[in-house]
């Protein structure tokens, strides 16, 4: 199924919906928390930083658009409240992984040097992802006179992925053969979360 496809099934059912929205919060919750958790603070930059505000930013903002459906709530991201929840949570640890094995393997990269090259590059094929998704499932809600709103989240977005470019080519000369890799692997995990929230729906 094609995601505006996916995205029109969705849409169209409060509860559902409410459970893809809790489902997108999950995924910027984790990806915050990754941001985090990889980041030492005697090296810190405002652009870490930032970026990991804005993602729990993002995490908080799908997760309040809940209120705006005629729904049950989703108080936490207990499976019951979430679509596909093993690739939802999954997704997200499965391309660090796999991305991290690929600079150990490619470049010899260890320790915080592969940590900060995964981060950048993983966020990046993460925000390219994000670039084609929030924009269909604004076309979506708009098209269905949705409540709920996605605008402000692909204005940062967009931002991210232009912060990424530019770190990335302080990273490497060959960072596009890099970045290609990595979302030809992001493709694959992302066509499998949506085979799973098409089961789903």
């Amino acid at each position: 199924m094609e995601l505006e496809e996916l995205l029109q099934h969705i849409v169209s059912d409060d509860h559902t919906h409410a459970r893809f929205l809790n489902t997108l919060s999950l995924q910027e919750n984790i990806g915050a928390r990754k941001i985090s958790a990889n980041e030492r603070p005697e090296t810190s930059t405002y652009m870490v930083l930032k970026h990991a505000a804005e993602e729990h930013r993002h995490a908080f903002y799908l997760k309040k658009q809940i209120a705006r459906l005629n729904a049950t709530a989703c108080p936490t991201y207990e499976p019951d409240y979430l679509l596909a929840p093993y690739s939802s949570k999954y997704y997200l640890n499965k391309l660090d992984l796999m991305t991290s094995r690929y600079l150990r393997d490619n470049l010899q990269l260890t320790g915080s040097a592969l940590k900060f090259a995964a981060y950048l590059l993983v966020t990046y094929a993460i925000e390219v992802r994000a670039d084609l998704i929030y924009p269909i499932y604004q076309a979506v809600l708009t098209q269905h006179k949705s409540k709920v709103s996605v605008r402000s989240i692909i204005l940062e977005e967009q931002g991210h992925l232009e912060e990424m470019t530019v770190q990335l080519k302080n990273f490497s000369t060959t960072w596009e053969n890099h970045a290609e890799k990595i979302t030809t692997i992001e493709a694959v995990l992302y066509q499998d979360w949506i085979n799973d929230l098409a089961k789903a729906v």
